[in-house]
């Protein structure tokens, strides 16, 4: 059975920190690209940051370069996300997705919102 359960969410005052974990099963783990993704209310889901099977490339989205860095322990079948002087706009629920594919490179399952599977999600609200 295939599962991928995020952790770590909760309230968080502006310019504070939060680490995301995303722990897999039920799959070959490094055979596929990790991504975070997050929803807002009324918005599309966006692709956050994305890691490749070794961790090797990553990915992020405009609005978190510079303030996120996801990270990847194959050995764990665990991803995470470090989210560091956080926004209001950062509020959102944080999914993770596993996608695979031989000929799409790992940074479009960001850019195109790509998943073979995904969880169901960790809240991250930032409010004073």
């Amino acid at each position: 059975q295939v599962q991928l359960v995020e952790s770590g969410g909760g309230l968080v005052q502006p310019g504070g920190s939060l680490r995301l974990s995303c722990a897999a099963s039920g799959f070959t783990f490094d055979y596929y690209a990790i991504g975070w993704f997050r929803q807002a209310p009324g918005k599309e889901r966006e692709g956050v940051s994305c890691i490749s099977r070794r961790g090797v490339g990553t990915y992020y989205a405009d609005s978190v370069k510079g303030r996120f860095t996801i990270s990847r322990d194959n050995a764990k079948n665990t991803v995470y996300l470090q989210m560091s002087s956080l926004k209001p706009e950062d509020t959102a629920m944080y999914y993770c997705a596993a996608y695979s594919h031989p000929l799409v490179p790992f940074q479009a399952m960001c850019i195109k919102t790509y998943g073979d599977y995904w969880g169901q999600g960790t809240q991250v609200t930032v409010s004073s």
